[in-house]
């Protein structure tokens, strides 16, 4: 063991102004087993392909359906493509590394991964809130929600959120990689994540520990306040209807929603609130496979199957294509 790590850091790093900076990081991986690694880069491949294919589908038909053109259709599409770009931060990498012998990064790829994963990570997480705004408007002020959220007000809250998420991975990152780095290289994950980095370098990283922390926290706690508050609202507004046919209509709206939230949500909180630990476990790296590659391809098959407007407009389309064969044969 002492072998491999003088071979990792006599390879890995260079001299600059007679300080030992490290060049390049080792990522640990998935897994050690080797009888795995075939079987785990089969199913993420399967899993990055469905993500893209059905994301990009979903786009493309919120984009050509008339009766699609609302604002809620207008975030799922934003939403769709942030999950494309999203997944293509961690997945690729992962899939190389699966069939490598050496799982490497360089230091300014390493950086450039992390910056792209917490921007896109909490765009994704602000454009559910939006979302949840936006089915607040809906339900609690029906008359007013095409005055309320026009498309000029969309396009803002879009730019909104995407300003957020680049701005706050900016500060992230930039605090996170402009430290000395002149120790271990070995990072025990399957991908760039800033704390399990901090932990790598000989700088004070105390200023940089507490900015991630508040960061996250607010980049996590903030959209969620927004959900709990528009959903309350709404359960509200439900509650109110004296027509059952009206109430179920209205939580149909927002189911698809709700299960989305629930997965992005719960996988986040079962990663960063709880117990402060060195160790990172297996469990850890099941939970960031989630959020990282599972969760993106879920959202757009849970508002396939959940969604009837979308359900009958991928019907449609695809009886339209399929008359459109026969015809030619």
């Amino acid at each position: 063991m002492v072998g491999i790590v003088v071979y990792h850091v006599a390879y890995v790093t260079v001299d600059v102004s007679n300080k030992t900076q490290v060049a390049v990081f080792v990522l640990s991986g998935l897994t050690d087993d080797k009888r795995l690694e075939t079987f785990l880069f089969t199913l993420f491949i399967l899993i990055y392909l469905v993500t893209i294919f059905a994301n990009l589908g979903l786009v493309a038909i919120v984009h050509n359906a008339s009766d699609l053109q609302n604002p809620m259709y207008y975030f799922l599409s934003f939403l769709s493509l942030v999950d494309v770009f999203y997944s293509s931060t961690i997945t690729p990498k992962t899939l190389y590394d699966l069939m490598s012998v050496k799982k490497t990064i360089s230091f300014e790829g390493c950086a450039l991964q992390f910056f792209f994963y917490a921007a896109l990570a909490s765009i994704d997480s602000l454009l559910l809130s939006t979302m949840s705004y936006d089915r607040y408007v809906a339900i609690c002020h029906p008359l007013h929600y095409t005055s309320i959220m026009s498309k000029k007000k969309c396009l803002c809250l879009v730019l909104l959120c995407f300003s957020i998420g680049f701005l706050q991975s900016s500060v992230q990152t930039s605090c996170a990689f402009s430290l000395q780095y002149c120790g271990s290289n070995f990072i025990n994950h399957f991908y760039c994540d800033a704390p399990l980095v901090l932990r790598l370098s000989c700088s004070d990283t105390v200023t940089c520990e507490l900015a991630t922390v508040y960061i996250v926290s607010a980049m996590a706690m903030g959209p969620l306040v927004t959900i709990l508050l528009s959903y309350f609202l709404i359960v509200l507004t439900i509650s109110r209807m004296q027509s059952a046919e009206g109430r179920k209509k209205a939580f149909s709206t927002c189911s698809s929603h709700l299960i989305c939230i629930s997965i992005f949500y719960g996988t986040i909180f079962f990663t960063y609130l709880r117990p402060p630990s060195r160790v990172f476990t297996v469990q850890d790296k099941v939970a960031s496979i989630f959020y990282t590659a599972v969760t993106p391809m879920l959202n757009p098959l849970i508002y396939s199957l959940r969604n009837q407007d979308v359900r009958r407009t991928i019907i449609v389309s695809v009886q339209k294509q399929s008359m459109t064969c026969i015809r030619r044969f």
